[in-house]
């Protein structure tokens, strides 16, 4: 770890974990990271586009339960500089930074993981590598689920060239993406986070772009492979979410062991959006793993 700190020079940077934060080197790159409360570790990973400062009401929420809240930033997103490996935003490369992430800021703690949409992915991914490093995994709409069809194609190159307007900063973009946002994050409680992504929508585009990509590899198809997952896992899904729906995932929840689910109000994230409901089951879930 080093106690080098960002200093805010892009919209970007509101979107991500606050002052003060450290940055972690980890697979070659370096990762804005902020941790608050003492106790049981706890690692927050967020939806591309999106930032640590998702997961504040929801740290604010739990520290005093005896946590150890631990928020990071994807390279190129809220205050983490670009991957400096010059590798593709997806999950699998964010799965790869948290084989070194995590023994990084938890030492022989066992974490558990909070991993919202293609952070929830990389959480998953990570699980099926090494199971034995985690107490239990958290996951809000996670990607890596739906099956890899025609539809699914469709979506993804629809997403790809919209990022890719975005990228070359078309004039209409800006517009498009906060309409399409308020679609993605509409609950109240999210309006504060949903302006600062739509303020930085011309700085992520690039990024969002690439992950998008990244779901149209046949290895992003994770299906096969959770059913073998072998760690507790509470899926938490924001009900509304017409691009990580639930309906394409649902089948391959059902076939992961011992899995639990819990629907929430909200487009895409459950702590952001419905969040005491959130904190209640998270709480109820921590404690039977636990226990």
């Amino acid at each position: 770890m080093t106690d080098q700190a960002m200093t805010p020079t892009s919209l970007r940077n509101a979107i991500g974990v606050a002052h003060p934060m450290i940055l972690v080197r980890a697979s070659g790159t370096d990762l804005a990271v902020r941790g608050r409360g003492d106790g049981v570790p706890v690692i927050c990973l967020h939806a591309t586009g999106h930032g640590g400062r998702d997961y504040t009401a929801f740290v604010d929420s739990i520290i005093e339960y005896g946590f150890e809240v631990i928020c990071v930033d994807w390279p190129g997103q809220g205050a983490s500089p670009p991957d400096a490996s010059l590798k593709a935003a997806s999950a699998e490369r964010y799965a790869d930074l948290l084989e070194d992430l995590i023994p990084a800021l938890c030492g022989d703690e066992r974490p558990i993981l909070v991993g919202n949409s293609i952070g929830g992915a990389a959480a998953l991914s990570y699980a099926l590598r090494r199971p034995e490093t985690i107490q239990a995994l958290v996951l809000c709409n996670p990607g890596g689920l739906a099956p890899l069809d025609g539809l699914a194609k469709a979506v993804i190159a629809g997403m790809v060239a919209f990022f890719s307007a975005g990228e070359r900063r078309a004039k209409w973009f800006q517009r498009a993406f906060a309409a399409y946002y308020r679609l993605i994050l509409p609950a109240k409680p999210a309006a504060a986070q949903r302006a600062r992504i739509i303020a930085a929508g011309l700085e992520t585009a690039p990024v969002l772009k690439q992950a998008w990509h990244s779901f149209s590899n046949p290895d992003a198809d994770l299906r096969a492979r959770a059913e073998g997952l072998k760690v507790p896992v509470l899926f938490a899904w924001a009900k509304q979410d017409q691009i990580v729906a639930w309906s394409r995932s649902r089948r391959a929840v059902e076939a992961i062991p011992n899995a639990q689910v819990q629907m929430f109000r909200g487009g895409h994230a459950a702590f952001l959006e419905d969040p005491a409901a959130f904190k209640a089951a998270f709480l109820k879930f921590v404690q039977e793993v636990l226990s």
